[in-house]
């Protein structure tokens, strides 16, 4: 472990930085699953992180840099290296500009932006993670998402600190320029928002919060839906004609659809589950672990690709 030990000794040289040795990582997913990290390491400083990133490279010693957890899934060996947080959630607004830190909870900004009159986030009222990963996912609900909304992000290259606008991002359903470039790391983003009524924004933002939270219950150990809705241009014709109408919405088919179809509901393994009312929603209902997990996923892959003729594809990211 000479490596790990040395890089160890360097990152806690570190001003502002937090760095400790065999740190179990389902302490940071919202699976509840994962094991120990060889090194973790966070800071809400861009300098402190930016350093970090520098020693973790040149150590030689693998890297991976997580956010609020919401959509990992750590293999239950761990990660034999070293995992890194950007901690910084500060916000601030000038006028209908909010300038936002990749660390801050995704919830947080959506009650700042309410409380000061700003619209254009109360559609993503409840769902779980920070901003950064938001961003990352190009994150969205009910027909709008956040890359409708932001103005730039500023990032890290692996060279670098630099900043995007909007069209560099290269936003697309689920997914920007940032999830092509895993090593790219976000630190903080400029959003533009339009005046409006509060108390409207609040009661919007209230109605969705309720409807999530039957849905995906804070204290379940899920990451929300597992795979990425289909588009239904992009589908098979043979696909697309065996949908109903009343299925396909705003250009987009229900992953949970096809899942429901293939049989979904109700599976498990081990302590692993598919929500009884909803194909697209796998749980931990106590001890699962990884290896369940990806095998269930896997198997609901199979059973709809071999029913559909189609790909379905994950939300969530892999660690380990």
């Amino acid at each position: 472990m000479p490596n790990t030990e040395q890089a160890l000794a360097r990152l806690a040289r570190i001003p502002n930085l937090t760095v400790s040795a065999c740190v179990r990582l389902s302490q940071f997913t919202r699976f509840g699953i994962g094991g120990p990290a060889d090194l973790y390491a966070e800071t809400g400083d861009v300098e402190a992180f930016v350093a970090a990133l520098a020693v973790t490279r040149s150590s030689g010693l693998p890297s991976v840099v997580i956010g609020g957890g919401t959509n990992l899934i750590v293999s239950d060996r761990g990660f034999g290296g070293v995992v890194l947080r950007y901690r910084g959630e500060r916000i601030a607004a000038s006028d209908n500009h909010v300038v936002v830190e990749a660390g801050a909870v995704l919830q947080d900004l959506v009650d700042f932006s309410i409380e000061r009159g700003l619209a254009g986030l109360e559609t993503l009222a409840g769902i779980p993670g920070s901003v950064g990963a938001a961003i990352y996912g190009n994150a969205g609900a009910y027909g709008h998402s956040i890359s409708e909304r932001v103005a730039s992000v500023r990032f890290h290259d692996g060279c670098e600190v630099r900043v995007f606008r909007n069209a560099e991002c290269e936003f697309q359903y689920r997914e920007s320029i940032f999830k092509r470039h895993k090593d790219w790391i976000i630190f903080s983003a400029e959003l533009t928002l339009e005046a409006a009524d509060r108390d409207a924004l609040r009661q919007r933002a209230d109605e969705i919060l309720l409807v999530r939270n039957e849905k995906f219950p804070v204290t379940m150990k899920c990451a929300g839906s597992v795979f990425k809705n289909l588009l239904l241009k992009d589908l098979p014709a043979e696909a697309a004609a065996r949908i109903p109408a009343s299925v396909a919405r705003e250009g987009k088919v229900p992953a949970a659809w096809f899942l429901e179809q293939a049989g979904a509901k109700g599976m498990v393994r081990g302590d692993i589950h598919v929500a009884t009312y909803h194909a697209n929603l796998i749980y931990n209902a106590g001890s699962g672990t990884a290896a369940d997990l990806r095998a269930l996923i896997q198997e609901l892959k199979d059973r709809v690709r071999e029913r559909f003729g189609i790909e379905l594809e994950e939300e969530v990211q892999y660690v380990g």
